[in-house]
């Protein structure tokens, strides 16, 4: 047997192992946030380690206030209408005089809450799931580079599907198999 047949298998379980991996990353991160509303933001800090350590990407899903509980991860603007935003728990949901609702946060590895209470507002969502590692990757690059490595990952995918059918073809014609066996 030659060293490429016994490679083969090899080679064959690798490229199936990174199919999947970018498969599922693709749905956990791209199509689940966009069918959902929900939006994949990258961890940058250690404040909610080791819940959500630096690099992780939570996905964030758009959540009433109102339905906001004592424990959850919420992504809130530090300033209402700032792009600015913060992942941190909620430790206790207080009322003012007004009858408003503030949300008093703190992070994971925090000694102590955040110092202004969090407004309805400020509010993007509460945590849905997290994906440990991958933000390494996108912070590491810039918005252009990203966008050209999607378009060529998927191109690469789209282009390895084909030539796995055109041998599937070719291969049936070598054989003269039937089109369905």
């Amino acid at each position: 047997m030659s060293a490429r047949a016994r490679w083969h298998p090899v080679g064959r379980a690798a490229g199936l192992l990174l199919a999947a991996t970018v498969t599922v990353l693709g749905v956990a991160l791209v199509l689940l946030p966009k069918a959902t509303g929900s939006v994949p933001l990258t961890v940058l800090t250690g404040s909610m380690s080791p819940t959500y350590p630096p690099g992780s990407v939570v996905v964030v899903r758009p959540t009433p206030v109102s339905q906001l509980r004592v424990g959850d991860p919420i992504t809130y603007q530090l300033r209402s209408g700032d792009p600015e935003v913060v992942t941190h728990r909620i430790t206790s949901i207080v009322f003012t005089s007004d009858g408003t609702r503030e949300l008093i946060t703190q992070g994971d590895a925090n000694g102590a809450p955040d110092p202004e209470p969090v407004i309805a507002a400020q509010v993007r969502g509460r945590v849905w799931y997290s994906v440990p590692w991958v933000g390494h990757a996108v912070t590491a690059v810039s918005p252009d580079v990203r966008q050209l490595a999607t378009k060529l990952v998927a191109g690469g995918l789209v282009l390895h599907g084909l030539v796995l059918i055109g041998r599937g073809l070719r291969e049936r014609r070598r054989t003269g198999a039937p089109a369905g066996a």
